[in-house]
């Protein structure tokens, strides 16, 4: 009898605590800006933008580097990717004569990932406290300025040249590589120890003195 009287307040007992489907709807805890809907029913179209906007505010942050952690919270390496690959093209493109320019396009890529991977591996040698896989995208990322450069000594090439045009395109070289070792140290100075951030700066600027090197030499 008291088997059953047990098994009716069991039965008739109200189940307490909240099941959500994550994604389905914002809850009181949820973070200010997250998404109505789940992800996995997201438009490609939407997704497609969604990444492509993120991209393009690293680009930003690169080239205004004032906020220090946006390359670093969220990484990713489809802009390091992007910035290699024109780079890579456009250095194939100053070939000169039967030279079809292979080992330019090659180089670059060594340069950029081993050399990335490289400057990581230093880092965290002396103790740094940041992922592989962000210095990639910091470094990656700062390539922006001396892209950048590239383009313009390309456009300056397409005149008829004079000491005072190569003048032109070895300030904006120069200014390039300033620029990106000046947005690099900004992002990663922080990850290493303050006794040892001027072992971890000199190879992040033999990383893009080669690379700008390559720019202004292969025009």
């Amino acid at each position: 009898m008291d088997s059953k009287l047990d098994m009716d307040d069991y039965s008739n007992a109200s189940l307490e605590g909240d099941m959500s489907i994550p994604g389905s709807s914002k809850t009181n805890n949820a973070p200010i800006g997250a998404p109505d809907f789940n992800t996995l029913d997201e438009p490609i179209k939407e997704t497609v933008l969604r990444d492509v906007r993120a991209v393009g505010v690293k680009f930003y942050h690169v080239l205004y580097p004032k906020e220090k952690s946006s390359l670093l919270k969220d990484w990713d390496l489809w802009g390091p990717l992007v910035l290699c690959t024109f780079m890579a093209t456009i250095l194939q493109g100053s070939s000169v004569g039967d030279y079809d320019g292979g080992p330019e396009f090659a180089q670059v890529f060594v340069i950029v990932w081993i050399g990335a991977a490289i400057v990581t591996l230093n880092s965290k040698l002396l103790g740094g406290n940041i992922s592989f896989f962000q210095s990639v995208c910091v470094l990656g990322y700062c390539l922006t300025p001396v892209a950048i450069s590239l383009i313009v000594c390309r456009i300056i090439l397409l005149a008829t040249q004079s000491p005072l045009l190569f003048f032109l395109r070895l300030l904006t070289t120069t200014l390039g590589f300033l620029w990106a070792t000046y947005a690099s140290f900004i992002f990663l100075g922080d990850s290493q120890p303050p006794n040892r951030k001027p072992l971890a700066v000199y190879p992040i600027f033999l990383f893009f003195f080669i690379i700008s090197w390559l720019v202004i030499s292969h025009n």
